[in-house]
């Protein structure tokens, strides 16, 4: 009998659940999941926690497959030369294969104060701790959320809508990825919810006080609560384990997804940067990576070389309250084009995109390996070759 190949997924996030899902279509795979909870966090219903509408958390056993062993504990190091983790519980687990999947969080502002004064919005718990502090707070309170990207926009459109005061402070450009016409639409409608928008280079935040945010032009804002949504970083695992990352703390992998320094490890999700041309952030590429980091790994097991990855994109959806939302349409390259829905239907959209994700992960579960249907983008073999000379080379190395 054949021995059993052992698959530790690192991550259970969208990339990794999907990730190990797929890979229990072959028997003769063993498949751990390690994440630091219990339960699957929907990241884009966060503003939701905040605001009180959702919980934001599905239990895993809706989602993972019978087959995958979910194990709760913290990855501390990775022994890349001896295949083997260390835990934070104190124990260890040996591997043949390693798909890091650790997702990403907030980044360190390094705006005084901000560590201090401001609350975060990256991760469940952060959540979990800004929504009392939300509660608790007068309904007349003056409320600051720094960011103009979707977790900033959906949070001031959410707490708005439940009566609050809220200042968005966009630190340059509302929505960045948006295409003007999509921007309109969500500037006008966080005007209707009564969100005062801050815009242009003179918005970024030069420090954050109990009691205020002070702005590059020299204005200084009321403001009892400040949430923090202005960029997110990625766990420095791999960096600390000796692995080569980008300048953000990305694994560095090839178009197969492949670590540069290790055929035996495999990335998907926000933490891989394959080609050192890493996608968009988001659920939106990390459901199409997670299944075809398994697709590298299940073929390095049957000594095949593996496919370079096809990623494309629809677009970006936002939610603008309960009512309302804008779904921003893109080329497969991730280029935002003039069509938007807004409005009503452009929110049953973003509820409707937040429900077939968490759909995804279960089908996946159920059906392991049977949908194939990310699209592509063609314009990447292009990019590649302007930023590195040629397309790179994803032929099989010796495991």
């Amino acid at each position: 009998m054949a021995e059993n190949t052992e698959v530790v997924v690192i991550g259970g996030g969208y990339a990794g659940v999907m990730a190990a899902n797929r890979l229990t279509q072959r028997d003769d795979v063993t498949v751990t999941l390690i994440n630091p909870r219990r339960t699957f966090v929907e990241r884009i219903r966060l503003h939701q926690l905040v605001g009180g509408s959702d919980d934001a958390v599905v239990d895993y056993a809706k989602i993972l497959a019978d087959r995958v062993r979910l194990t709760v504990d913290t990855v501390t190091r990775i022994d890349a030369a001896g295949r083997r983790l260390t835990l934070a519980s104190g124990g260890t687990v040996d591997y043949d294969y390693l798909i890091y999947a650790v997702g990403s969080g907030s980044a360190d502002p390094r705006v005084p104060g901000a560590a201090e004064h401001a609350y975060p919005l990256a991760d469940l718990e952060e959540a979990e701790r800004l929504r009392p502090v939300v509660a608790a707070a007068p309904a007349s309170a003056a409320v600051s959320v720094v960011g103009a990207g979707p977790a900033g926009i959906e949070t001031a459109a959410e707490l708005a809508e439940a009566g609050r005061t809220v200042t968005l402070v966009c630190g340059g450009v509302l929505g960045p990825y948006l295409h003007p016409r999509g921007r309109r639409a969500v500037a006008r409608r966080l005007a209707e919810l009564g969100v005062t928008v801050l815009d242009g280079p003179d918005t970024q935040v030069t420090e954050v006080t109990r009691e205020a945010v002070r702005l590059a032009d020299g204005r200084e804002l009321p403001s009892e609560v400040t949430i923090w949504t202005a960029g997110f970083g990625v766990p420095d695992l791999a960096a600390q384990s000796g692995l080569s990352t980008d300048a953000l703390g990305r694994l560095r992998t090839d178009e197969t997804l492949t670590s540069v320094d290790d055929p035996r490890i495999v990335a998907a999700g926000d933490s891989a940067a394959p080609s050192d041309l890493p996608f968009r952030l988001g659920c939106q590429s990390a459901v199409q990576l997670g299944p075809q980091a398994t697709e590298t790994v299940l073929s390095r097991i049957a000594g095949a070389n593996p496919t370079p990855i096809d990623v494309g994109f629809a677009g970006q959806c936002l939610s603008l309250g309960r009512r309302s939302g804008v779904f921003q349409f893109a080329r497969r390259n991730d280029v935002a084009i003039s069509l938007y829905l807004g409005g009503r239907l452009g929110g049953k959209v973003k509820e409707f995109v937040c429900r077939s994700t968490v759909w995804q992960l279960a089908y996946e579960a159920r059906k392991p390996g049977l949908r194939t249907w990310w699209v592509k983008d063609s314009k990447r073999g292009q990019l590649l070759r302007a930023k590195h000379g040629e397309v790179p080379d994803t032929a099989d190395r010796a495991a």
